[in-house]
């Protein structure tokens, strides 16, 4: 990489990490067939420690080597730090000014994501993998595009800390990550099998609730709950002792 003013050789070198993090990433979405073919995918990552985001463009169907990403940087006003333009990552800077936590985000076309967009439905997050890690039980769908989308994810956190992601009504899905590019990765992979999975059953009489136990289980397991807690079948936590609960 050559030299980019206004980044140190440290930022420089996370941003060739997080594009190496990146290519294996579309390729591993593009294998796995998570992407729709059309190839609509980017992936946005804060740089630590500066009011910046590295953004990677899959470039798809015609690109020569379909992995390589199209690299931009920008900063939370839209300067560029890079020759390359953000594409559609720009509009999500309000995110990571909003909330420091936030590490990374994608916009993304998965073709059983997209079965609910195309519904106008939200996501049910019943498929177990998708819940031993948060609260959360469903993806909400964003229809009503006056108002900004960003916007709308930003109401959406403060409804529910850990809502991972967002259904796009007649899109794709937008996700997101507390921890970084992999674990956003990761993230979509099991929200498109939890959706796929779900519009699979529907031939076998629909997804049903889970079973006793389960969430006790995998609240446990994710460490969302302490070990002497115990969690009713509607997701009331019952903690041992009161200081647990604080």
């Amino acid at each position: 990489m050559s030299d980019h003013p206004g980044l140190s050789p440290e930022t420089i070198a996370f941003i060739a990490a997080q594009e190496q993090d990146a290519r294996r990433a579309f390729r591993l979405l593009r294998e796995t067939r998570t992407i729709s073919a059309s190839g609509t995918l980017f992936l946005a990552v804060r740089i630590p420690g500066e009011d910046k985001i590295i953004t990677f463009n899959y470039l798809g169907l015609w690109a020569d080597d379909p992995d390589q990403p199209q690299t931009a940087v920008i900063d939370f006003q839209g300067n560029s730090y890079w020759h390359n333009k953000p594409g559609g990552a720009a509009r999500y800077a309000k995110l990571f000014r909003t909330h420091a936590g936030v590490q990374a985000i994608s916009h993304v076309h998965t073709p059983h994501l997209g079965a609910y967009s195309q519904a106008h439905a939200k996501l049910p997050l019943l498929y177990v993998p998708n819940r031993r890690f948060r609260f959360s039980s469903e993806l909400p769908v964003y229809i009503n595009r006056r108002q900004p989308e960003v916007d709308f994810i930003v109401d959406s956190i403060e409804a529910d800390r850990e809502v991972p992601g967002i259904v796009e009504a007649n899109g794709g899905a937008t996700v997101w990550s507390w921890k970084g590019l992999r674990d956003l990765v990761n993230n979509i992979v099991l929200l498109e099998e939890g959706a796929q999975f779900q519009i699979l059953a529907a031939a076998l009489g629909g997804s049903q609730p889970f079973g006793p136990g389960v969430l006790e289980q995998q609240w446990k397991m994710g460490k969302l709950v302490p070990p002497d807690a115990s969690v009713s079948d509607d997701g009331t936590i019952h903690y041992a002792t009161a200081a647990a609960a604080e």
